[in-house]
């Protein structure tokens, strides 16, 4: 599982003047997540490295854009990491909810690694194209945990939410888990609340030094959706094996708060991961994910597209884009 690590450090992107269009498949994205903009018909992608590009038809992308503008003077400091950005459309406004990572600024020693300050947090523009700024709190998770991979979700009440990630770095057992936000997203409201461990998952699993097998310790990229039936469900992403890939839960009291029933096998193919849901201008639901090659040892992640089927109770993930 650490060895891909180095990638997200990375954040490798494939870099494009503003006036060329570059395809899809050769741009170097990991967790690309992208927001359909109904106001101006255009859609904006974003990931890991704090980027963000633009298109009119999903294949062509006008990119990548400096958007990101971090308080220097914060825990952040001047040389801030950025992984699996998200863009959110909220009450006229778009917010920006990504990873930021301070490696100068260590939190804690566990399992022999030591962890940096690590957290979710939120940004907020007028645009979609940005900037987006820094607003409210400073702290949307306690800053003596390492968090990650933060996304937005209304549930059933109204109420806004955080959801993310608790990493395994420090657990041995990663969790996800949920905060209320205040209406215009500037902080948290009272405590987190747990929604599961990794291993509650019975399909992600992981190989010892001894031979034996148990549940892997990673838990990666939530993302809230709701069937065509109205039934609550969460894709996220772990292990099997080396194999980094995408699985779906479902929860029984259809809200945030589950419980959550995972389902027994994954739902994409093997790679595939880190993914989000979209509706494109012409209603169609996609899945948009990141696969990986190895490249002499360096691993090279690249925006896919899945058709997806959510009409029913469950999704279905359909044919991948070309």
């Amino acid at each position: 599982m650490r060895f891909l690590l180095s990638v997200i450090f990375a954040g490798i992107i494939a870099v494009s003047t503003a006036q060329n269009l570059v395809p899809r498949d050769s741009i170097m994205l990991s967790d690309p997540a992208i927001l359909a903009n109904e106001s101006d018909s255009t859609y904006y992608m974003t990931g890991t490295g704090g980027r963000l590009w633009k298109s009119r038809d999903l294949k062509m992308w006008e990119g990548p854009f400096a958007v990101v503008e971090v308080d220097t003077t914060s825990w952040m400091g001047a040389r801030t990491q950025i992984w699996a950005a998200e863009l959110h459309k909220d009450g006229g406004k778009y917010y920006y909810f990504a990873t930021f990572t301070n490696p100068a600024i260590i939190i804690d020693e566990a399992f022999g690694e030591k962890i940096p300050r690590r957290a979710s947090h939120i940004l907020v523009s007028d645009r979609p194209e940005g900037p987006y700024k820094p607003f409210g709190t400073e702290e949307y998770t306690k800053a003596s945990m390492p968090t990650l991979d933060g996304t937005f979700w209304r549930d059933a009440d109204g109420k806004p939410y955080l959801v993310y990630c608790h990493e395994w770095l420090q657990n041995h057992d990663g969790t996800i888990e949920a905060v209320e936000l205040k209406e215009d997203l500037s902080g948290p409201v009272g405590e987190p609340f747990l929604l599961f461990k990794a291993s509650s998952c019975p399909w992600s699993r992981e190989h010892t030094d001894d031979g034996s097998v148990r549940p892997n310790m990673v838990t990666d990229g939530p993302w809230l959706f709701r069937t065509g039936s109205g039934r609550l469900g969460m894709i996220w992403t772990s292990w099997i094996g080396s194999r980094y890939t995408q699985g779906v839960a479902y929860s029984a009291s259809g809200t945030l708060r589950g419980p959550w029933v995972h389902e027994p096998d994954p739902i994409t193919p093997p790679d595939f991961g880190h993914g989000m849901l979209f509706q494109d201008f012409d209603g169609r639901w996609l899945l948009s994910v990141h696969s990986h090659r190895n490249d002499r040892g360096r691993y090279i992640r690249h925006p896919q597209l899945f058709e997806v089927d959510l009409s029913g109770e469950r999704l279905v993930i359909g044919p991948k884009l070309q």
